[in-house]
């Protein structure tokens, strides 16, 4: 199963795939990890999306995007999981990762990237705050898998 998580920053798509990662014994790549699939970036993209399409032969996988290019290296039939937060939520959560100061310049890029994920198609919408990871994970999983079995 090919579980991807997408959303902006800080919305909490990491602690939902680790939280994931527990439950389903799976594997998780996040943004660029594609990378170290090959020598050059064409070729490690096509190497991973081999491996998504796959569906980690055998194993599950999560994959965690921030930037919407990141959402063509999955294959359509994955269980897409669109996870979001209120944007004073996001520029809290940064600005804690980056020493309790939210520069202006980055609090702008916040503002105008919120909500560019919101039109993608999806299967799942998590709106941070609603669940913790842990129920996250659990009603990831179970969607995912009435989802496959449908």
């Amino acid at each position: 199963m090919v579980i991807v998580l997408f959303g902006e920053n800080c919305t909490g798509k990491s602690a939902i795939a680790a939280a994931l990662q527990r439950r389903l014994d799976a594997a998780v790549y996040s943004g660029r990890d594609y990378l170290r699939f090959g020598k050059n970036e064409d070729g490690a993209k096509a190497a991973f999306s081999a491996l998504l399409s796959e569906g980690g032969t055998g194993r599950n996988i999560i994959y965690v995007a921030a930037e919407p290019e990141q959402l063509a290296l999955p294959p359509k039939d994955c269980f897409s999981v669109l996870v979001t937060a209120e944007l004073d939520t996001i520029k809290r959560r940064f600005a804690a990762r980056t020493g309790g100061r939210l520069p202006a310049p980055v609090a702008a890029i916040l503002e105008r990237k919120h909500g560019m994920f919101d039109t993608l198609p999806h299967d799942l919408h998590l709106r941070d705050g609603a669940q913790s990871a842990a129920e996250a994970a659990e009603t990831i999983e179970k969607a995912a898998r009435a989802k496959r079995n449908a």
